[in-house]
């Protein structure tokens, strides 16, 4: 349990981290959310700015994912906003959010097990000619020129993945772990301004969560993505992220670089209860 006196400087700290960035993706502002009688997130302001990898963490229950959701449309909040590159995007639903370049993947991969990789990133741009019955019809030409152009960048997309060698195997059949790089993968396929990654590394071997690291620092170094990652992985964390935004009891706790979250007290309450925390042996200590 975290005590009053935490739960006080929490309070504090949650007032004085959360300065708006001017050079923010994403802005959230006292947001909050309610489940009939339980609050899951509790007046949440923070910024995700742009070109940074910034990691999330928190015990589970947090409200980290809760937050994850209503950032990408999947909630509507209780109270407070959202906003993308500068525009109010509160409220929207996903597909409108996609549009304008927010993407997100989930702790359970949502590929389409049936279909082979390949075709699970030729189908993720929108508005495809051959999706419309009349250019089906009456446009076969260009209906089949957009797939092979998407074709073309799949096969590049797996390539840089280095699941060239899988393009055709079904997606349902590919390892926990290849099934995350496959949704990094989709990433590509679009013009993403911001990347969610939710627990990326969950049920993933340490060899494909090393692959997985590399593919998110090439991406952000290279391709200028942002990404903000939910990790329980701290060792990921600390490679990858900068600043790292703490959460517990649906509301912000610390935000720093991943060596001052890691000696901060009140993370460590949060992480170990206090009497854990104080239970812990002294350097030099007799046990």
């Amino acid at each position: 349990m975290i005590n009053a006196d935490t739960n006080a400087a929490r309070d504090s700290r949650a007032a004085s981290v959360i300065t708006p960035h001017s050079d923010a993706m994403i802005a959230v502002d006292h947001l909050s959310k309610w489940f009939g009688g339980i609050q899951a997130v509790r007046d949440v302001s923070l910024s995700i700015r742009k070109g940074t990898i910034t990691g999330l963490i928190g015990p589970n229950g947090a409200g980290k994912t809760t937050l994850f959701n209503i950032i990408a449309g999947h909630y509507k909040p209780t109270h407070g906003t959202v906003s993308l590159d500068g525009e109010d995007v509160t409220g929207l639903d996903p597909h409108d959010l996609f549009r304008r370049g927010l993407l997100r993947t989930f702790q359970l991969a949502q590929e389409f097990a049936s279909l082979p990789v390949r075709e699970n990133l030729m189908m993720v741009p929108p508005d495809q000619p051959g999706e419309n019955l009349v250019n089906a019809w009456f446009r076969p030409r260009r209906v089949a020129e957009e797939e092979a152009k998407l074709r073309k960048k799949a096969d590049e997309v797996l390539d840089f993945l280095t699941l060239s060698h899988l393009a055709d195997e079904r997606a349902g059949n590919l390892s926990g772990g290849q099934k995350k790089l496959l949704e990094l993968g989709r990433t590509m396929m679009v013009d993403a301004k911001i990347v969610f990654l939710d627990e990326v590394g969950a049920g993933v071997n340490r060899t494909l969560l090393n692959t997985i690291a590399d593919v998110i620092q090439t991406l952000h170094r290279d391709e200028g993505y942002t990404f903000c990652v939910i990790e329980h992985d701290m060792d990921f964390i600390a490679r990858l992220c900068d600043p790292v935004i703490v959460m517990a009891e649906g509301a912000v706790l610390a935000e720093g670089t991943s060596e001052e979250i890691l000696a901060n007290e009140a993370v460590i309450e949060a992480y170990l209860g206090t009497g854990l925390k104080h239970a812990r042996p002294q350097r030099g200590a007799t046990p």
